[in-house]
């Protein structure tokens, strides 16, 4: 998957007001900003950034993902 597709899909499956992703190699390095984030806790904040990419984790297309939400 490449950095756009991951981007389009956390905006498609989250009200997200900002999503960057960079990666380097299967690394990928996600930084998410909503509103929603600010009444959950860090690691519900985690889990919903995962969600939307559980499917791509599961088959391989993704591999090591570090989250940072604010």
């Amino acid at each position: 998957m490449t950095n756009e597709e991951i981007e389009l899909l956390l905006k498609n499956a989250l009200n997200l007001d900002e999503v960057h992703v960079n990666s380097e190699g299967s690394h990928y390095k996600i930084i998410a900003v909503s509103d929603s984030f600010a009444d959950m806790s860090r690691v519900k904040r985690q889990r919903s950034v995962y969600a939307p990419l559980s499917e791509k984790i599961a088959d391989g297309s993704l591999h090591a993902i570090t989250i940072k939400t604010f």
